[in-house]
């Protein structure tokens, strides 16, 4: 693995909360983002973690992160990972840290048997998908993604 890229410590909570926060800056989703240090860390270091990241540090500083967790695949009979995010500060992009942060990804799905590594992208976030493409990612058409939040959420889970 590359030297820059490890896991995710404690000590590196505040960190990977304040990239989270950048990130939703530069998806124009800011408003939408509320996670605290205190979420990050119980999600990360509970007894039986549920979610898992790395992050990329150059010269101390933290630059870069990754949050994932599994998920199953019933066609394979095997886990996988979900990437639920990826970010490099913009002043280190080009770097190679974005390729070494999924790098690490795919190591843990061929060290661990898990099936694939998959992520989702915002349609107009062009460098990223040109990113992810020259590494052999492929978009899955035919395929949307359905959520329930907020309200909706409530609503639904009423009537269970």
């Amino acid at each position: 693995m590359d030297p820059r890229i490890r896991r995710v410590r404690e000590a590196n909570v505040e960190a990977v909360v304040e990239l989270v926060h950048a990130l939703a800056e530069y998806e124009r989703l800011s408003d939408e983002c509320t996670m605290t240090p205190a979420q990050l860390h119980a999600a990360l270091f509970a007894p039986e973690p549920a979610l898992f990241g790395h992050v990329a540090e150059v010269d101390g500083e933290i630059v870069g992160f990754t949050l994932w967790f599994l998920n199953f695949s019933t066609f394979h009979g095997a886990h996988g990972i979900y990437l639920e995010d990826l970010f490099v500060r913009p002043n280190h992009r080009g770097t190679g840290l974005g390729r070494a942060l999924l790098t690490a990804l795919a190591e843990e799905c061929v060290t661990k048997g898990y099936s694939r590594l998959e992520w989702s992208v915002l349609d107009w976030n062009t460098p990223s998908i040109g990113f992810y493409e020259s590494l052999g990612a492929a978009p899955r058409d035919g395929w949307t993604v359905y959520r329930l939040t907020g309200d909706a959420l409530t609503a639904a889970g009423k009537d269970a």
